[in-house]
């Protein structure tokens, strides 16, 4: 036992502790291992696996190893490979490999044909999930589905599939969308319309699985003998069915190894079941508990904040997480005056940063990265998306707002018209529109339709100021239009009776177009600002498929675990966002959202930036109860609390570059400079407020007014 150990010290220099040394050693029976971050679990699976092959002689093909993503199976894969080289392969793969694994035999057992609707797929689908599931949507609430409705109705059908609900209780559930559950019901029988063909989704590859286990004894048999040993990592995320899956397959030798961290489990809302955990032993009555509560990764100062914080969860395992290590840097807690103000305070963060891979930007919502994303690729910082997420671009408010800027450089498109007018707060009725369309009357759309359609006289006072406000636009820059459309054209107005009606948060909604707006800001024409969409559209797509290596890292809390950086700026900690109202109202949701808060903090190294702002669009903002909740841990014994005030962002802590080009004339097409980030270029043109360089095979534009004032280029000889 203590050779396996010593030898792997000297072969590896791994030394694991007393807690870590125990779970490789309880190889018999069920074992929950609970561990928290950067507790080293990972590697301690590994060495477990080791364990088995070299000094219990368990042939690599009789242990199965589970991960929650393909990623990780890679991850692990390499890590054994690396561990163990002379070791045969183990067996590392998804849940959803396995299952699919057992259900194909299944089908195939009954003679069942099937065909995959989700995912890229082998051959052409016949069917397409998202296509099903818009029709059907359509047919039964005679509406057109959108992408946000079409992501929240699916991500229910997956809950509810994964919490095994049976299927005569599907139309009682409360869901994201009117009638979900019926939609649900019509989704599930169109899939089985075929007799002995099934049409499947991922989360059918699941139920089928647990079905077959539980009903074939046969075919249970053959997958209960083919291992001896399994383990399961990030457990804390699995499913019910899952879960079931699992239990089948060890139910003769119940030798389960279970790696989990019931204070990371922040997947519920897509039928994750952490109280699964909490009840281990009663599933398995047998079972040892182990908890690894060393953290390796992080600071002092960053490790003990983050124990007592995650501590005011009530449905935990009680757990003490501690370090070694030594103390780094005070975590900061900034609240800025605005967004604006936040957005400056990172960029000019990154801009005196090196090593740009070690720190990461993370937030709640995917709708908070669109301004990074457009104020870091302004000024030419690298930038990397965990999940990248192009949908703002063709989100419908998007759409609108381009609709509107198109209909002002001719007012004569009835075909653009009819897409805004019902948009314009005008109570302009479907019947109306109608009339409109049909008639031939050609002109000024908003003259000829209070000539066509008959209209009350508020109504027609409207579209007369409406018909004003567009003579003004060509003369305006695109945020100054948005503004317009915002106010003077009622889009803003209407936008809050649309949420009320479909039960959007009408904040989302309104972020959406502050977000169009900054980005408007920097530009000086709408066709500009058109061109940027599309641009920052590719630049998100470049972002996740064709990183940079020294780029830094944006991601969603949900997507940052497992991920570990030098450096964290957590922003838009603000009441309404994290937690949301929907979490402060339901004390399950609530604890969930603090462990996603925690999971976030626990990302950090070195040094944890917590980011928030007073004011937006003149309409004060509150911190964050976990904001607030991390101030009062951070105070000492005795010390009074502070009245938070707003920072003003400086560009002082920004160290400018002593022989860097402080003059604009310097910046000649053809001059040979150096970047601090990208290396050595050479400018090939200018652009109005923007300077274009070749930088080997890429091409960088970068804001003059930065690159002067932070003096980020230095000639260099040809």
């Amino acid at each position: 036992m203590n050779d396996f150990f010593e030898r792997k010290k000297k072969e590896l220099n791994i030394d694991l502790n007393d807690v870590q040394k125990k779970a490789v050693l309880q190889t018999e029976g069920p074992l929950l291992l609970l561990a928290c971050p950067g507790s080293g679990k990972t590697t301690t699976m590994i060495m477990r696996i080791g364990y088995l092959i070299e000094e219990k002689k368990v042939n690599s093909k009789r242990i199965k190893a589970i991960t929650f993503s393909r990623a990780s199976a890679r991850d692990m894969t390499e890590r054994f490979t690396r561990f163990f080289p002379e070791s045969a392969r183990v067996d590392f793969s998804t849940i959803h490999s396995l299952a699919f694994t057992i259900a194909r035999t299944y089908l195939e057992k009954s003679g069942t044909t099937y065909e995959l609707i989700e995912g890229s797929g082998t051959g052409r689908q016949s069917v397409n999930k998202s296509f099903l599931l818009k029709g059907l949507y359509k047919e039964v609430l005679k509406e057109e589905c959108t992408d946000d409705e079409l992501s929240s109705l699916s991500t229910f059908i997956s809950s509810i599939k994964n919490r095994l609900i049976p299927l005569g209780k599907w139309e009682e559930l409360k869901g994201p969308v009117d009638k979900a559950g019926r939609i649900a019901r019509r989704y599930e029988k169109y899939k089985t319309r075929t007799s002995g063909h099934l049409l499947l989704d991922f989360d059918d590859m699941l139920t089928i699985a647990e079905q077959a286990l539980r009903e074939d004894e046969q075919l249970s048999e053959e997958y209960r003998n083919r291992y001896d040993y399994l383990l399961t990592d990030e457990s804390q995320d699995t499913s019910l069915v899952q879960h079931k899956i699992v239990e089948h397959l060890v139910a003769h030798h119940g030798n389960l190894c279970v790696v989990a961290d019931d204070d990371q489990s922040i997947y519920t809302w897509r039928g994750a079941e952490p109280d699964y955990l909490l009840d281990f032993k009663r599933v398995y009555p047998d079972a040892q508990v182990l908890m690894m509560e060393r953290n390796y990764r992080s600071s002092k100062e960053i490790v003990e904040m983050s124990s007592k914080f995650i501590k005011r969860n009530k449905k935990r395992y009680p757990k003490d997480m501690h370090t070694q290590n030594g103390k780094m840097e005070p975590i900061n807690i900034k609240q800025l005056n605005n967004p604006k103000q936040q957005l400056e305070y990172v960029t000019y963060e990154l801009l005196s940063e090196k090593n740009l891979n070690e720190i990461a930007i993370l937030f709640r919502n995917n709708s908070s990265s669109t301004m990074f994303v457009s104020e870091l690729h302004r000024r030419g910082i690298p930038f990397y998306m965990k999940d990248a997420d192009d949908k703002f671009f063709s989100h419908w408010i998007v759409e609108d707002i381009l609709n509107f800027m198109r209909l002002s450089f001719n007012t004569e498109r009835k075909d653009i018209f009819a897409k805004i007018i019902m948009k314009m707060n005008a109570f302009i009725s479907r019947s109306m529109l109608t009339t409109f369309e049909n008639n031939d009357i050609q002109g000024n759309v908003f003259s000829t339709f209070i000539r066509t359609v008959e209209l009350k006289d508020s109504q027609i006072k409207k579209l007369t100021d409406y018909k004003l406000a567009y003579d003004r636009i060509p003369d305006m820059r695109p945020a100054q239009v948005i503004k317009l459309v915002r106010n003077e054209l009622g889009y803003e107005a209407a936008l809050k009776s649309r949420a009320e009606k479909f039960g959007y948060r009408f904040d989302s909604l309104l972020s959406i177009l502050d977000t169009l707006e900054g980005i408007a800001s920097q530009l000086k024409t709408m066709v500009e600002f058109a061109n940027r969409l599309k641009e920052l559209e590719q630049a998100v797509q470049n972002a996740k498929f064709n990183a940079p290596e020294n780029a830094v890292t944006l991601s969603t809390f949900h997507s940052a675990k497992g991920l570990e950086f030098r450096r964290v700026f957590m922003i838009d900690l603000l009441k309404g966002v994290i937690p949301s109202e929907e979490d402060e109202g339901d004390e399950a949701m609530l604890e969930e959202a603090r462990r996603l808060f925690y999971v976030g903090i626990t990302r950090a190294k070195n040094r944890l930036e917590l980011l928030s702002y007073g004011l937006d669009e003149g309409k004060p903002k509150e911190d964050s109860r976990f904001l607030n909740e991390v101030r009062g841990l951070l105070l000492k014994p005795g010390e009074a609390k502070k009245e938070q005030k707003p920072v003003k962002v400086t560009k002082a802590s920004i160290e400018l570059n002593p022989n860097g080009i402080q003059d604009s004339g310097e910046l000649e097409v053809g001059t040979a400079v150096k970047h601090r980030v990208f290396g050595q270029g050479e400018i090939i043109r200018h652009d109005g407020d923007e300077i274009h360089i070749q930088f080997g095979k890429i091409e960088k534009r970068l804001d003059l007014e930065t690159v002067i004032s932070l003096r980020l280029l230095e000639k260099v000889a040809i």
